[in-house]
């Protein structure tokens, strides 16, 4: 996948993330969050020997770590 559609994976699945969670973020912030999250839920998947392919899997696979992440961070900030 290259960095254009990396990064359309990103924004599509911080925007989902944020809905789930019900979380307004702007355009920038869903980006991040899908990046990262992307990257996260990749680690994730490798860790519990799943395999996710083309365009939806990576969907798919972005969106959970993005939830995943909005989660911890949430539970951060209520520490705090």
């Amino acid at each position: 996948m290259g960095w254009i559609s990396f990064l359309i994976v990103g924004l599509i699945a911080g925007w989902i993330a944020g809905k789930i969670m019900k979380r307004e973020h702007g355009l920038l912030e869903n980006l991040v969050v899908g990046v990262v999250g992307a990257y996260l839920g990749a680690f994730l998947f490798r860790l519990l020997g799943l395999a996710s392919t083309g365009l939806i899997g990576a969907i798919v696979v972005a969106i959970i770590g993005s939830v995943v992440l909005l989660v911890i961070v949430g539970a951060l900030r209520k520490r705090s």
